[in-house]
């Protein structure tokens, strides 16, 4: 008999841009992992994709996560976005090849969707990251989740690789007010269960 992993709400604030554009955007199958041993144990249980799938993900994530997440002038500001604790130096994310005066969000979690339909199709990732509140959001901004585990159907624009932050100049805490906070130029809104 097949293990089910238990029901956890995973809301998402706002709306897509699809949405706003009035494009329907294809559904398909995802789940929310806190780490890569989370995933493979799934797996192992029947889940949504494979051991295999899990790895590949992860890795995807932990790339984007180094390209593209959110970059801040200071500890300080980092830590507002994203909370006591949930920060780290550049150069620590990408193992000594950036500097040590910029500092991004650790890696959360990630986000792992079925990209062909189907049971155990190919898949894309995306790094989650926690938010103030307790939350998680993705590497723009535009979605928050409230947990970093569970299964959803989501937009494949989820997906989307997000804009690269790697070498461009960091966030301050001026720009950061100034867009009312990261992330909150628009964000989707969505529910897990599983």
């Amino acid at each position: 008999m097949r293990k089910r992993s238990r029901t956890v709400a995973l809301a998402i604030v706002g709306a897509t841009s699809f949405a706003l554009a009035g494009c329907r955007d294809e559904q398909v199958d995802a789940e929310a992992f806190p780490d890569l041993q989370s995933c493979e144990t799934e797996a192992a249980n029947g889940g949504l994709f494979t051991a295999e799938a899990c790895r590949t993900a992860f890795a995807e994530a932990e790339q984007l996560h180094v390209e593209s997440a959110p970059r801040y002038d200071s500890l300080q500001v980092c830590e507002e976005e994203h909370g006591a604790g949930a920060c780290g130096s550049e150069s620590q994310a990408t193992q000594g090849g950036g500097s040590g005066s910029i500092f991004m969000p650790l890696l959360a979690g990630y986000l792992i969707g079925n990209m062909l339909g189907g049971n155990r199709g190919m898949s894309a990732a995306q790094p989650l990251y926690r938010t103030p509140d307790g939350k998680f959001t993705n590497a723009t901004g535009a979605s928050t989740y409230s947990t970093n585990k569970g299964r959803a159907k989501l937009g494949s624009s989820m997906f989307a690789k997000p804009p690269t932050t790697m070498g461009k100049p960091p966030m301050t805490k001026a720009s950061v007010a100034s867009r009312g906070g990261f992330g909150s130029a628009g964000t989707a809104r969505s529910s897990f269960g599983g």
